[in-house]
């Protein structure tokens, strides 16, 4: 049995991962926000799963002294931490930068790369003493050098996951720690649609492509913890969506028609 950190896992891909590695044996600690929310799912993945399988703390991953409590909560109550994933992240309106809100700009680029440094930092130095341990950074549009109008700020900040990892590999290397990424590709969670208004052209030509490219939570994270449980070596990487498989998506648009959109 392995433990599991997912920071940011009250809802969306965090908390469909969480289930997974639940149902795999592992014991996972939940983390969000706000402790409310953190409770409730401890509370509900715990009457399915047992509840001594699970622990939850709020946890604010800009600050860096709650961060350290997360890991010290989870050692306390797993004795040790084997996975650690930084799936927590916000995104922004989608506005052209000089439209964009500076307190905005400020707040992702303080939760997307501060918030992820501050915890691969504190992940990294809980690891490296207790000998070996896997982090997992999360990718997003903007880490393979896509670009879109609009998402000037969310992208600068998830390209800036594939220099950390990079950077850490080397850091580690020779120790039983690893980096590694993981890519869930679309997924279709109410984060994905609060950037837009849904009201305009540009939500209605999204759509579309959300339609062929994208997945549900439930779809992408069993495929994404199977993987991660599998892998063996830092830098390592889960990708859902492969241009293998955007490819076929798009050959076979005309044939398979999909609304992901109808229970959000």
């Amino acid at each position: 049995m392995k433990t599991v950190v997912i920071t940011g896992s009250t809802r969306g891909i965090g908390k469909g991962l969480a289930e997974n590695f639940l149902a795999r044996g592992c014991a996972v600690v939940i983390s969000g926000r706000q402790q409310p929310a953190v409770d409730a799912v401890v509370a509900e993945l715990g009457q399915r799963y047992g509840a001594d399988k699970l622990a939850g703390m709020a946890c604010e991953i800009t600050d860096a002294g709650q961060l350290q409590g997360l890991w010290d909560h989870a050692v306390a109550r797993f004795r040790r931490v084997d996975i650690w994933i930084n799936n927590a992240g916000i995104s922004v309106p989608r506005k052209p930068l000089h439209e964009t809100a500076p307190e905005d700009i400020a707040r992702i680029v303080d939760i997307n790369l501060g918030g992820l440094l501050q915890a691969n930092r504190v992940a990294l130095g809980g690891m490296l003493a207790q000998g070996s341990g896997q982090i997992w950074n999360m990718e997003g549009f903007g880490s393979g050098g896509q670009a879109q109008p609009g998402m000037c700020a969310y992208g600068a900040t998830k390209r800036a996951v594939n220099y950390v990892n990079k950077a850490l590999q080397k850091e580690i290397k020779g120790t039983g720690v690893q980096v590694c990424t993981l890519s869930p590709g679309i997924v279709v969670t109410d984060l994905l649609v609060g950037d837009y208004d849904t009201a305009s052209p540009e939500w209605e030509k999204s759509k579309k492509i959300f339609n062929i490219l994208g997945d549900k939570v439930e779809t992408v994270t069993p495929y994404l913890v199977d993987g991660i449980l599998k892998a063996n070596k830092s830098g390592a990487k889960v990708a859902w969506l492969t241009g293998g498989k955007a490819f076929r998506r798009f050959m076979t648009a005309g044939f398979n028609k999909r609304d992901l959109f109808t229970e959000l």
